[in-house]
């Protein structure tokens, strides 16, 4: 997680950074839907890369920026900044609320992803998503 206060009109710039960063590696990060199928792959590379370690916190905020981008992008979702009860249930400052008023958290499932292993999919997640746009829903 980066230092400091997390804020949601940050999110985007962060998730840029993100892909920046790993673009070198030719990872197909376009913010596209089937992406994330790309993701769960990386985070199930961290979890084998070195068992009884923890990913790195920058790493893990990296993806769950890039997922939030993708429900931005693809399902209309739009970041926010979490309230203190919110904060508390998610355990994180930021999230998303989708276009019919529910609230995610990106940056959580990307640690339940990494914590619990493929039976947290993040391709599966957004597929599964209600209170996605139907207008932006297009894989």
């Amino acid at each position: 997680m980066p230092e400091g206060d997390v804020q949601a009109a940050d999110m985007r710039r962060h998730a840029a950074a993100f892909v920046a960063r790993v673009a070198s590696s030719r990872l197909p990060l376009d913010y596209s839907v089937a992406s994330l199928r790309v993701v769960d792959f990386l985070i199930d590379g961290l979890r084998k890369g070195s068992p009884g370690r923890r990913a790195s916190d920058a790493v893990l905020f990296g993806l769950g920026a890039y997922v939030g981008e993708v429900l931005a992008r693809r399902a209309g979702a739009e970041w926010m900044d979490l309230d203190a009860t919110q904060r508390a249930y998610f355990a994180q400052r930021v999230g998303m609320r989708m276009p019919d008023g529910r609230v995610w958290s990106p940056l959580g499932k990307v640690v339940n992803r990494y914590e619990v292993g493929p039976e947290e999919s993040l391709q599966t997640f957004y597929l599964t998503l209600p209170g996605r746009s139907r207008a932006c829903a297009a894989l």
